[in-house]
């Protein structure tokens, strides 16, 4: 093979893998904007997620999050922000070792993270892959495959996702990930309950799991669809307050 054929092949593959690219930012940018927009980047939110208080502020590159909660008898908030991250127990600061403020840390972006899907997934450390369309329960929805880097990705970085919009308005109606904690595992989650809060969207999950191992998270979906999956637990978002 000579080498202006070889150019050739490299120049298609490259525009082949820059249009899957394009197309998956596109659909995500779509579902943001039917989701909110711009709106999540000048807000305060504000919901109760099982007994705990969460605060997403956002002003262009300012931002803070916080959780606030009782645990015997001392009321207590977390406090992460461009500054740190800091701890208060009943109001006055206390000292918190790197390794727990990390792990507190990760528990906040992890709610907030979800809350808000699918804002924050055109971010520099997501990898989004188009996985082409699939039908789910009788409606068509762009599948699209989801990595983090290492770098900006958080502790589970090493967790994959996929994200089911639909085709028609871009909404995110299904999600499933794959996790190492905890010995590992598979969700599979089907949004409801679907409000518009001040223009920003908010929905609650009904969360699943595989009831056999040896399933692939692409399989997911289509588990759903059979009814083969075992349902765990619904992921309810309480007393929502939006101000933009």
């Amino acid at each position: 093979m000579n080498r202006i054929k070889i150019w050739h092949i490299l120049i298609i593959i490259c525009l082949t893998a820059c249009k899957t690219e394009e197309n998956s930012n596109q659909i995500v940018k779509k579902a943001i904007l039917y989701a909110g927009g711009k709106k999540f980047e000048k807000s305060e939110i504000s919901f109760d997620f099982r007994d705990i208080h969460y605060v997403v502020k956002r002003n262009a590159n300012n931002w803070m999050m916080s959780r606030s909660f009782e645990q015997d008898s001392n009321f207590i908030t977390d406090v992460y922000t461009t500054s740190g991250f800091e701890r208060k127990v009943n109001e006055q600061n206390i000292s918190v070792a790197d390794s727990m403020a990390f792990k507190y840390i990760e528990s906040i972006n992890s709610v907030i993270y979800f809350a808000l899907l699918p804002y924050k997934l055109n971010d520099a450390a997501v990898q989004k892959e188009s996985l082409g369309k699939e039908e789910i329960k009788g409606k068509v929805y762009f599948k699209i495959g989801v990595s983090f880097k290492k770098e900006g990705g958080g502790e589970d970085y090493q967790d994959l996702f996929i994200y089911w919009f639909d085709v028609q308005d871009y909404s995110l109606d299904y999600l499933a990930y794959s996790f190492e904690v905890n010995g590992g595992g598979m969700r599979f989650r089907k949004a409801y309950n679907e409000r518009f809060v001040e223009g920003i969207r908010f929905v609650d999950y009904v969360n699943f799991k595989p009831i056999s191992k040896q399933v692939k998270l692409e399989a997911l979906a289509q588990l759903f669809a059979e009814n083969e999956l075992e349902e765990l637990s619904k992921i309810e978002l309480e007393n929502i307050k939006v101000n933009v």
